[in-house]
């Protein structure tokens, strides 16, 4: 049987990890690429702040062949859509059919993706779809996978929280309404250690640094907040 030629979506943090480790695992996919967009201006994963050294170091751990979407500092719509298409248009050329995403419940956003793809004729894929979270971090964990939060939104969390390896302990200690993978975009991790990978990513904590944004106005908003202005503390991971 022909596998369906699939690239992944990767954000580099754990909902991305294990949505990878549930497509692996189907013999129906084959995973093939793992895309990700990253502020040019700084070198970073867009949202996560990770430093590009530790992505790469993180997709060659995992052996898939990785690329990269390079986004100015805050683009507008347009422009971030004009860069995904020609991504896209890129994938589609190279026999790419199906397009891989480790988003859980977030509608508009699923929505949004979706809509982009049938532009270009592509179909979408959701490992995780409507599954419990609290149930899907712990499956994270009881498989092996380690995460570091990278940074976190500060309407629910302070400095002390980023920079924080989440344990089995996490879930109790987490605010009321604040979901167990952060799925509203309470905040986001870099996974360095799992089934995926031939050997564990290696780095030390760097500073933490608040930094404050303007709501972002589009579909693919991360940090949803109900505010003109949201903060976010971000804890830097310093590759050894």
């Amino acid at each position: 049987m022909k596998k369906i030629k699939t690239y992944f979506n990767w954000s580099s943090g754990k909902d991305s990890a294990l949505a990878l480790y549930h497509l692996l695992q189907n013999e129906n996919y084959a995973v093939e690429e793992l895309v990700t967009t990253v502020n040019s201006h700084y070198n970073r994963v867009s949202m996560h702040g990770l430093r590009q050294e530790l992505l790469i170091a993180q997709t060659n751990a995992i052996g898939i062949t990785a690329s990269l979407i390079e986004l100015p500092e805050m683009p507008s719509m347009a422009v971030y859509e004009q860069k995904m298409s020609e991504t896209v248009s890129r994938l589609k050329q190279d026999e790419f059919t199906h397009s891989a995403f480790g988003d859980i419940f977030l509608e508009d956003l699923r929505d949004y993706r979706d809509k982009q793809l049938t532009k270009q004729s592509l179909s979408s894929v959701y490992p995780l779809w409507k599954r419990n979270t609290k149930e899907l971090l712990n499956e994270f964990l009881d498989l092996g996978f380690k995460t570091i939060i990278v940074c976190a939104n500060s309407k629910y969390f302070d400095e002390n929280f980023v920079g924080t390896v989440i344990d089995k302990n996490f879930i109790n200690n987490l605010p009321k309404g604040v979901d167990p993978c952060g799925e509203n975009g309470e905040f986001h991790t870099f996974c360095f250690d799992g089934p995926i990978f031939k050997n564990p990513i290696d780095f030390q904590i760097g500073e933490k640094v608040y930094r404050e944004y303007d709501t972002p106005k589009t579909d693919d908003s991360v940090c949803r907040s109900d505010s003109e202005k949201y903060g976010v503390w971000y804890c830097d991971l310093i590759p050894k």
